[in-house]
Order: structure tokens, then sequence, then C-alpha cells
């Protein structure tokens, strides 16, 4: 069995970052051109978390609070300095499209090994594995999400990266004992996974199952040093879930703050139930939430019928896979569909279709958590039915074939537009108009003066106008150990003092701001209303 030595892999893999370069920066100007990047209200969430870490009456890092995981927030932190980067967003894109050249990148390195370490010619392990990556890297949501904030560009190039080491670590220990290389393969495998860990709960899945896997292999080889190895792997992962546990627990009083706290998914979900209804399609159902999941994932890659043929291919894929034990590490691209399928069922997160009730868009981006798995076995199904083809004539007629597919897949989707974009589109249209207004009126504000404003839902606000978070008094002004407030956080006395601390209050109808000021009797500068949004109000305060 002959594997192409590391340095033609670097070579080739170099060439593939070089055209995810490309790629990401047209489609980022693109976006960037028709103010397209900050639609999604957790893109300029983010943003906002990792500016105030340092724009703020009360900076530091308590200020990225709890529930999103902190990682994506301290990477964005360097490029929002600049106000023109914070107000444009394109701060916040940065981060995102590095990801998306190395997640590019490592698809191509997983399946370009993998199939190399399982016997396959050089030439077909090259060009399978550059149609995974062209795959992966073109598909239009990858494409529209890593121009934004997004989480979705980081974590998939940390879980890409993550399984890569994996898989060359099992290659280089397969009845092997464990040497030095397989040893530092295992530790970048767990640097993945640690990084995946503090950016997105998936990697905690994630790291399980591989955890397991190391487990196992470790008990298989039965020596000291693998299971040395194998413990300082599991220490290595422990350490990134210890320390957001930890971070919680010291900070709020509740390790658990961001899974049951009053910001978490189910809290979020509880308060928006309806009463006699399921809070949404899957709860406590774990077939109708996979369904769900993979509802979604299809709407990522494809429109129409060509959704199906996707799934269909896919699973001839993983039929060969299981055959071929050296390939068997590349169902590690699967573990997102467990992960959602309780998430749904049982972690309060909802998931909406089109095509099924209640017939809208939201959190349909999470279906593009399966693009890796889906991006590499159907380059897999390629090769396959390339190699069972009784002729040269044959193999062309595959290729093309299989190309078509992709191509008529992405180009259905181009036309009906992305389908993350459509859904940050669709929900944020009223959420814009209602900040566009409002931050028209704040510009009119004499300079310099201080806001009193809840800063949760339109924080947008502020970064359209450009005015700094310190020029505000907001909910992140006060010591969250005090629990259940701060009776002398500078938030709690602005809301019971408002002519004392701030010029003026913008409040949103139901809002702590409004609850305080609105029978107080102060004169409101302006009132604006917009379909689908609380009414909002600017009040002079002094």
């Amino acid at each position: 069995m002959k594997v192409p030595d590391e340095s033609r892999w670097n070579y080739e893999i170099a060439w593939v970052a070089v055209l995810a370069s490309f790629a990401s920066v047209i489609a980022f100007l693109i976006y960037f051109r028709s103010g397209e990047i900050l639609l999604y209200g957790d893109a300029v969430a983010h943003i906002n978390i990792a500016r105030r870490v340092f724009d703020s009456r009360t900076p530091g890092l308590l200020q990225l609070g709890t529930v999103w995981l902190p990682l994506p927030h301290l990477l964005m932190i360097p490029f929002l300095i600049s106000k023109a980067a914070w107000q444009t967003g394109i701060g916040g894109s940065l981060p995102s499209m590095a990801a998306y050249v190395f997640g590019v990148a490592g698809i191509f390195r997983l399946v370009r090994v993998t199939l190399a370490a399982s016997g396959a010619n050089d030439e077909t392990a090259r060009a399978t594995a550059g149609f995974a990556a062209a795959i992966y890297g073109l598909n239009p949501n990858s494409l529209y999400l890593q121009s934004t904030a997004m989480t979705e560009s980081l974590y998939l190039a940390l879980f890409v990266w993550a399984v890569v080491y994996f898989s060359e670590f099992v290659q280089t220990v397969l009845g092997k004992d464990w040497s030095v290389e397989s040893r530092r393969l295992l530790w970048k495998c767990g640097g993945c996974l640690a990084a995946a860990c503090l950016t997105r709960y998936d990697g905690w899945f994630l790291a399980m199952v591989i955890a397991s896997i190391v487990v196992f292999v470790g008990w298989r080889s039965g020596s000291s040093e693998a299971w040395r190895g194998a413990g300082k792997f599991l220490l290595l992962l422990a350490a990134a879930p210890a320390l957001w546990l930890a971070y919680n627990g010291v900070v709020y009083g509740n390790v658990l703050e961001f899974a049951n706290g009053p910001y978490s998914a189910r809290a979020i979900e509880q308060r928006t139930a309806v009463p006699g209804f399921p809070p949404h399609p899957g709860t406590h159902n774990p077939v109708v939430a996979g369904l769900y999941f993979m509802k979604a994932a299809q709407f990522n890659i494809a429109e129409g019928a060509l959704q199906r043929l996707w799934l269909f291919l896919a699973a001839c894929a993983i039929v060969s896979v299981l055959l071929r034990r050296r390939l068997a590490t590349l169902l590690l691209l699967w573990v997102p569909l467990p992960f959602y399928v309780l998430s749904v069922a049982y972690g309060g997160v909802p998931i909406f279709t089109p095509s099924w009730w209640p017939h809208s868009l939201y959190n349909l981006r999470y279906g593009v958590q399966l693009l890796p798995a889906l991006a590499v076995f159907l380059a897999l199904a390629a090769q396959y039915l390339i190699s069972v083809a009784p002729s040269n004539y044959g193999k062309w007629v595959f290729a093309a074939l299989m190309v078509a597919v992709v191509v008529a897949s992405y180009a259905a989707v181009w036309q009906a537009q992305p389908v993350c974009y459509r859904e940050a589109w669709i929900n944020s249209r009223t959420r814009l108009q209602l900040e566009r207004a409002l931050a028209d009126q704040l510009l009119q504000l004499p300079p310099h003066s201080t806001l009193l404003m809840y800063l949760g839902e339109h924080v947008g606000v502020l970064q359209d106008a450009g005015i700094p978070l310190e020029r505000t008094i907001n909910e992140g002004n006060h010591r969250v150990w005090k629990q259940p407030s701060d009776a002398e956080g500078l938030w709690e006395r602005a809301l019971a003092d408002p002519g004392r601390y701030a010029d003026f209050a913008v409040a949103f109808e139901g809002d702590s701001v409004w609850q305080a000021v609105h029978a107080r009797g102060f004169s409101s500068v302006i009132i604006i209303a917009v379909n689908g949004q609380h009414r909002a109000t600017i009040y002079r305060t002094r």
C-alpha cells in the first residue's frame, strides 16, 4: 500500500486553500455589497457580545455572558476594535471566512489520506478528495454563513479537523503499538475537540463519542502506553467543558446556567409555548425530531426531488464504507444526526421547515452540520460507481452524472435563494426596519448623551448608529453573581432612578426599561411602531 508523502499533501492542500479563499472573498463581497451579512439577529448579538468586552461601562470577560460559548467571541475581539469593522459587521465575518477555508482544506485532507490508507491509488484518492472539497466549499448555504458572524463555519472547521487527526491516528495504531506519531495526532485531535467544545455544544457530544472510541482502542491495545495516552487525551477533552461549567458556577451560582437559566433554549421555549400544544414538532419524539433535522439538512444541499437523491447516494456510500474497515472513521461525520435528534426532542431546540408544519423557516441552518457528511459520502458514492464501471466510457459517464447532480442541486438552491439566507432575511425584515428607524432618531440626540436601554433584542440599533456601547447603561452593567439582582449594580440603580443616571431611556414595550419609565411621567421624544415588533419609545429622563 503506497501512501503519498506529507509534503505532497501539504502542496495539494495549499492549492485547495487558495481556491477556497477566492470563493470565500467573492461570496463575502456579494453579500456585503448587498448589506446582507447582518441579517441574522444572532450574528449581530455575537458581534456585540465580543465588542462589549472592551466597549462597556463595566468592561471585562464577564461581558461574555452565558448560554453562548466564548471562543467565537474571543476570536472576533481583535477585529472589532475598529469602529468601522464593528458597524459593518466585517470584524465578525473575518474569523468565519478563515474557518471556512480551513474547513474546505480539512475535507480534502480527510478524504485524500483516508482513501490512500485504504489502498486506493493516488489519482483516485486525489480526485475523490477534490470532488468532496468542491461539494463542501461551493455549497451556497456554507458560502452565505461564512460571510456572517455566525458560529457554524468555525465549528465545522474544528469538527472536520478533529475527524482528520482522529482518522490518521486510527490508521497509525491499527495492529501496532502507540507511537510518538500516533500520540501527536491524538493531541492535535484533542486540541480541535477542546476548541469545538468552546464553540458549540455539538462539540461536547462529538468529544464524548471520540473519547469512547479512544478508550476502546486503548483497551484493545492493552499496553500501558496506550492507557497513558488515552488518559491524557480524556483530561484534555474534559478541560474545556469543565472550564465552562466552573465559569457558570462561579459567576452565576449555577453550573448549568447555560442549559436551564432564563436565557437558555429551554426557558425561551417555555415562555413562548402555547398552552395545550407541543412547543415544537419533535418534542419528546426522537423519530419526528430526526425527520425534521434531516429535512433541514436536505434544504441545505438541494431543492425538490434532488434532496432524496442525495440521501440515497449517501446511504449507498455508507454501506460501502461499512465494508471497508479503514474508512470506518468517516462515519464520525454523521455524529450531528443523533446530537440534533436529542436536542430537538429533549433540549428545547425547534426546527421549522417550509415543507412541514408550521411551514416556516427557523433554525434550518442547523442542517448545514451534515454538510461534511453529505459532501464526503456523495464523493465516495461517485468513486465507487466509477470503480465498478465496465469501461472507461462508463467511468466518464458516471463521473459526469455525479457532477451533474451537484451542479443541478446547487443551481436550484441559488435559484430559490440559499435557505440559510432566506431564513435570515424573512426573520429579520421587521427587526431591521425598526432598528434603522430608531438608529436614525438616536443620531438626532445630543452627542455623548447617556442612554438607558435593554440590549438583549435590539443591540443592532447602536451598531447601526455607531453609538459606542459604553454610552449606554444596560443589563450587562451589574454583578451577575448577585442573584437574583444586584441592588448596588449600575443597571438596577438606573432602573430605580432613570433621571439620575441617564439622559434618555430607550424602551421597547414590555421590557425592563419600559416597565421602569412608562409610568413616571417622562416626556416621550418619539414613538416608533413596526408591525411584528414591540413598539419603541425614546424618553427624555432629564
